[in-house]
C-alpha cells in the first residue's frame, strides 16, 4: 500500500501538535507532501523550525488552498485552521475530489455538516471527523469500567448521573483568534465538542438538553462564551436488579475560572457506586514537546496516565452498606494515533470509520441546541432521529 500524500492545512498549534505528528510517525500510511503556510519566514517555515531539516525535507509549502487544491499528488487534505474555515475548505477540497480530515468543531452549523457529508457521498471519498480525545487513556479506562457486569464487585451499578469536565483557571484573553467573535468559536465549540461526543458515543442521543452559556469573565466580545453547562436527559437505564433510578442525567461542564489541581475530569455516580477521576490525558502535553515524532511509537511513557491521578472507586461492598474505596487503572495507553491509522484503513482499504461523519454532525447538532437553550433559558427537546 502506497502512502497516503497528505497536505496539512495550518502549520499552529492544531498542525504541529496534533496532526503532523501523526503523519511523520507512520510513514508506512503516510507521507507529508505538503502543508499550507502563507507566510512562511524560512524556507523550511515552521515545520523545519519545530521539527528539523530532515522532517520538512522534500515537503512543499503551498501559501493557499488554491495552490493545495490544484496540486494533482495531494490525496488527503487535513484542516486544521481556525474553525470558522473548517466548512469552506472542508467544501473546496472535497470538490476537487480530495480526501478530508477535519479537525473539531467540524462545522459552525449542523445544516452545514449534513451538506459536507452529502458532497463526499457524491464524490466517494473520505470526509473523517478529528474526534481524538475517543482515544484518551481515561476514556478508554472509563469505557472499561462501565463495561462491568453487574454482578461484578467494582460495577457502578445502574447509572443515574454522568459529569464530564474540562475546567481550568485563565482569568486573561489568550490574544488568539480564539478569542474573536467568529462562526464556531466560543468554548462550547471548542471543548463541548469533545465532551458531547464522548456522552453520545456511551449513551446515545439524548431526549432533551438544557444548557447554561455565558461569557463569565466579561472579557472580550460576550459573543464568545468561556462557560458552559449542559445537561442531557435521558430516559432511565434499566435496572438489573435493586434500586430503578428514574432518570439518567449527563452533565457537561466547561469552566474557564476553575482553581483547582488537578482538575476534575469524571464524576460517574451509579447505585452501587461511584467513579470520580482528576486530570487529563497527557498525550496533549507530551506532543507540545517531543523532539521527534518517531517518539510517538518508541517513548515507553507516550500515552502513559502517571499513577496519581488514576481514578478511584467507591463501591458498595457484599453487606449493601459498607463502603469499599479502590483505584481504577488507566492502564491503557491514550493512542490519538490510532485515529490516524483508522483514517488510511479507510481509504486504502474500506474499512469502517471508527469515527463516524454523522456522529461529529449531530454533536454541531445538540451544540447548537445548547446556545439555543441558554438563550432562550428552557429545556429543549432534541428532535429524534429520522
Amino acid at each position: 500500500m502506497a502512502p497516503i500524500k497528505t497536505c496539512v492545512l495550518g502549520v499552529g498549534l492544531g498542525g504541529l501538535t496534533f496532526h503532523i505528528p501523526f503523519v511523520l510517525s507512520r510513514p508506512s500510511l503516510f507521507k507529508l507532501h505538503a502543508v499550507m503556510e502563507r507566510n512562511p519566514k524560512t524556507p523550511g517555515g515552521k515545520l523545519q523550525a519545530r521539527f528539523g531539516e530532515e522532517a520538512a525535507k522534500g515537503v512543499i509549502i503551498h501559501h493557499t488552498v488554491e495552490d493545495v487544491l490544484a496540486d494533482p499528488e495531494v490525496e488527503l487534505v487535513v484542516i486544521t485552521t481556525p474553525s470558522e474555515t473548517h466548512y469552506e475548505l472542508a467544501k473546496k477540497a472535497l470538490q476537487a475530489g480530495k480526501h478530508v480530515l477535519v479537525d473539531k468543531p467540524v462545522t459552525a452549523h449542523f445544516s452545514q455538516a449534513q451538506e459536507l457529508g452529502a458532497l463526499a457521498k457524491s464524490k466517494n471519498v473520505v470526509l473523517y471527523p478529528f474526534q481524538n480525545r475517543r482515544w484518551d487513556s481515561d476514556f478508554l479506562a472509563l469505557r472499561k469500567l462501565l463495561d462491568l457486569p453487574a454482578d461484578h464487585p467494582k460495577s457502578l451499578g445502574t447509572l443515574y448521573e454522568f459529569e464530564s469536565r474540562f475546567d481550568r483557571y485563565r482569568a486573561e484573553l489568550k490574544g488568539t483568534w480564539k478569542d474573536l467573535a467568529l462562526e464556531a468559536n466560543g468554548l462550547t465549540y471548542d471543548l463541548a465538542a469533545h465532551t458531547i461526543d464522548q456522552a453520545v458515543v456511551l449513551f446515545g442521543r439524548p431526549i432533551k438538553l438544557t444548557a447554561f452559556v455565558e461569557n463569565i469573565r466579561g472579557l472580550g466580545s460576550k459573543e464568545v462564551d468561556d462557560c458552559f453547562t449542559i445537561f442531557l436527559h435521558y430516559p432511565p437505564v434499566k435496572a438489573a436488579s435493586g434500586v430503578q433510578p428514574q432518570s439518567l442525567k449527563v452533565i457537561l461542564r466547561g469552566h474557564i475560572l476553575s482553581v483547582r489541581a488537578p482538575q476534575v475530569r469524571y464524576v460517574v455516580r451509579g447505585t452501587r457506586g461511584t467513579y470520580l477521576k482528576s486530570g487529563v490525558d497527557v498525550q496533549e502535553d507530551q506532543l507540545k514537546v517531543i523532539p521527534s515524532p518517531a517518539a510517538i511509537g518508541t517513548t515507553a511513557a507516550y500515552g502513559v496516565e502517571p499513577e496519581e491521578i488514576w481514578g478511584t472507586l467507591e463501591n458498595l461492598g457484599p453487606d449493601g452498606s459498607t463502603v469499599v474505596k479502590s483505584v481504577w487503572p488507566s492502564t491503557e495507553r491514550g493512542a490519538y494515533v490510532g485515529l490516524y491509522e483508522n483514517v488510511a484503513a479507510v481509504i486504502r482499504d474500506g474499512a469502517e470509520q471508527a469515527v463516524k461523519w454523522e456522529q461529529s454532525a449531530e454533536v454541531i447538532e445538540l451544540i447548537e441546541l445548547a446556545y439555543q437553550s441558554a438563550r432562550e433559558e428552557r429545556t429543549l427537546a432534541v428532535p429524534p432521529r429520522p
